[in-house]
């Protein structure tokens, strides 16, 4: 029940990294369900990871290993999440078991799981499967493991980009998978951004906490953070860029600008195929004094499940805006210097009703599948966009049935 979601395409290898996929039946009979990707020596990652303070055993492990890293291991259907020791010893043994197969200690692989919370990942099933993918991999191989790590997504989600950085071309491709238990805090979200370009460990690890903070850290499905998240960018250096080791460079500012665009197109993607989703909406607060209160108000709205089953209904309620921008945590917030439009038309000036307001051209808008709500604050100069999707019966029938 995606809305308005693009199709993956074909997506393009990156020098420096191969990538295979098996069905480990982890979960599901004769259903891709696991993928390495293996990357050229001198490749380094940087990542965000989930701030649940229930956080899965592969997510401790990779965020340890994140630095010089060789290889990366993700499988679907179950979460290793909620399994103490036995999860992080088989989190472990998901590293050892690729590192054997490329020739790499274990610390220089990346273990990544999602799926249902709780149980222990059956092992000698995963043996089976890296072993299988390990010796599937290539470099075409971005499609299927867009694949291989869905879970209640519709779709595989992937992007691929090429830009110029001073004169050397720049090649990346991202994958992502997501649909449900969504806003993250760094959704159950994976994402994977690998790029051709040089760059040292420390500036990885900024790269991907400045391309989340204007992407991931703008969604929400469901305003539940997984104990499972996890965004990670992994640079070979086999582009002809010198490497980026300062942060405050030009070249690190152009490769950030290069690549955001193809991480801020994960994150709508991600909205679009949200659990039962039949709208998606953009949520954009101005005139704040900070982003920050921006973003506040901003989730709230998203987060709301009034607005968001109004908006399912395509309800044009004021009140529901109302009610959840009163409580977004502004001490001081005047709500009569509050405005809001639902694409172009004004619903509400300094906090009433607008005059001029005619409820059938706001239905309207709310009967699209795609449309905006905008807030002005009405008390300064900052601004901040969150992209939410609406709360469908849909949804309800998804997780309520996911186990069975």
């Amino acid at each position: 029940m995606a809305v308005n979601l693009p199709d993956i395409g074909t997506l393009l290898p990156v020098n420096g990294i191969e990538l295979g996929v098996a069905a480990a039946n982890i979960r599901y009979e004769d259903r891709l369900d696991l993928a390495v990707m293996t990357f050229t020596t001198g490749s380094v990652a940087g990542g965000v990871f989930t701030q649940n303070s229930y956080r899965a055993a592969p997510v401790i492990v990779a965020e340890a290993n994140c630095g010089s890293v060789r290889g990366l291991v993700v499988n679907s259907g179950n979460a290793n999440a909620a399994t103490g020791d036995v999860g992080l010893r088989d989190a472990e043994r998901m590293c050892s078991l690729l590192g054997e197969h490329i020739g790499c200690s274990a610390q220089e692989v990346l273990p990544f799981s999602t799926g249902v919370i709780g149980e222990y990942l059956p092992m000698d099933r995963m043996a089976d499967g890296i072993e299988i993918a390990f010796k599937a991999s290539r470099p075409e191989g971005w499609n299927s493991t867009a694949t291989a790590i869905m879970t209640t997504d519709t779709a595989p989600k992937g992007v691929s980009v090429e830009f110029d950085v001073d004169g050397h071309k720049i090649a990346a491709t991202g994958i992502v998978k997501g649909s449900g238990m969504i806003r993250p805090d760094m959704a159950t979200m994976l994402a994977f951004l690998g790029t051709d370009a040089t760059i040292s460990s420390d500036v990885a690890k900024q790269l991907a906490i400045d391309l989340a903070e204007h992407s991931f850290n703008r969604l929400t499905i469901d305003g539940d953070t997984s104990t499972n998240d996890a965004f990670v960018v992994v640079a070979t250096g086999k582009a002809t860029l010198p490497v980026v080791t300062d942060v405050n460079s030009r070249a690190y500012s152009k490769l950030r600008e290069g690549l955001q665009p193809l991480v801020q197109e994960l994150a709508i993607r991600t909205v679009r195929d949200g659990e039962g989703a039949s709208k998606f909406v953009t949520v954009l607060v101005e005139g704040g004094r900070t982003e920050r209160e921006c973003l506040n108000v901003a989730y709230t709205v998203a987060h709301s499940p009034l607005v968001k089953t109004a908006i399912f209904a395509g309800d044009p309620n004021w009140g529901r805006f109302c009610m959840a921008i009163g409580r977004a945590g502004i001490a001081d917030l005047d709500p009569y210097r509050v405005g809001l439009h639902l694409d172009e038309v004004c619903v509400a000036t300094d906090g009433k009703i607008d005059p001029g307001y005619v409820e059938a051209r706001a239905a309207e808008v709310m009967a699209l599948n795609e449309f905006s709500v905008r807030i002005h604050l009405g008390r300064g100069t900052a601004s901040a966009k969150v992209w939410t999707s609406d709360l469908s019966y849909e949804y309800v029938k998804i997780n309520a049935e996911y186990r069975t």
